[in-house]
Order: C-alpha cells, then structure tokens, then sequence
C-alpha cells in the first residue's frame, strides 16, 4: 500500500496533509475491479447512490444489495494488511473508530430499510484471493436473488370433480 509509506516518511505536516487530502474514497483500483467483474457477469448497478444512508460505493437495485469496498488502512480491518500509523496515532486511533462506527450505523440503517450489505476488504482483492472473492460475490448475489424473490405456492389439491378430462375405462 503505498500510502503506508507516505506514513512512514519524514515529511512535514503540510506535505503528508496534501498528500492524505488528494486521496479519493470513489474510483479507487479495488472498486473497479469489483466493478469490472460485475459488469462482466452482467450485474448491474449504480454507483454511489447518494438516496441511501452512507452513499455506497455499489448499488445493485434488483437485489437490494450495497456493496461497499473498503480500505484496510482507512476502515480498520483487522487483517495482516493493516498498520497503525507511527505519527500522530491518537488522531488515526479516534479517525479509525470513527469510521468503524460509521459503518455499522449504515449498514443498521440500510438493514432496517430491507437493503442487504456486502463489505469487501482491500485485502482480499490481493492476486491470491481476487479471484475466490469476486467468484463468491457473484454466488452471494445469486443467493439473495433468489431468496428474495422465490415464491412459495400452496400445493395443488387434486378435486376429481373440476377435472377436464376423465381417466378411460377399459
């Protein structure tokens, strides 16, 4: 990741700040793979749709699905990939919770209003695991297609009197 080395760095406040500041939270390189892919399989979507809570990165009206990718670094995920900054660590500490919190308020918010909500992590985008993510994306879409919109049918109950044809007699 190359903004932990922007952290590790001796820069002054006002160039590390610049440089934190020109980072974007849409259209980042694990988002448009997971886009990419979707497309691909012919998911469609929207993206950032400001009309739900928290404006996730991916909206998939059919299923009622928000996916969100999220930052290691950004969201605090507990995984081999995150590291805690060295300067200024009780900013980043409160900034992380903060993000965290967030998170789970949007995603009780979106679960209230009968939106599903998928996160998928920075890390498991990595090369090694790309590829089992976006395969077990699709299926856990699939899935709640599926679940959502299956129809349960009451049994037939066999009336021999409304039938249209009568069995013969030999």
């Amino acid at each position: 990741m190359w903004y932990k080395s922007i952290l590790s760095m001796n820069l002054s406040k006002e160039q590390r700040h610049n440089i934190m500041a020109s980072i974007h939270s849409s259209g980042t390189k694990p988002e448009l793979l997971v886009r990419q892919y979707l497309f691909s399989r012919g998911f469609r979507y929207r993206l950032n749709y400001r009309q739900l809570p928290g404006c996730p990165d991916i909206v998939l009206r059919k299923y009622r699905t928000c996916i969100f990718v999220n930052g290691c670094f950004w969201h605090g995920h507990n995984c081999i990939e995150f590291r805690k900054p060295k300067s200024n660590v009780e900013y980043w500490n409160i900034k992380i919770e903060k993000n965290k919190c967030h998170d789970k308020e949007v995603q009780e918010k979106l679960a209230i209003m009968g939106w599903h909500c998928i996160t998928v992590w920075e890390c498991e985008l990595k090369k090694d695991k790309v590829k089992r993510t976006l395969e077990a994306l699709a299926f856990t879409l699939n899935h709640i297609f599926l679940q959502d919109h299956s129809v349960s049918y009451n049994p037939i109950i066999e009336d021999n009197k409304n039938m249209a044809a009568e069995d013969r007699i030999y």
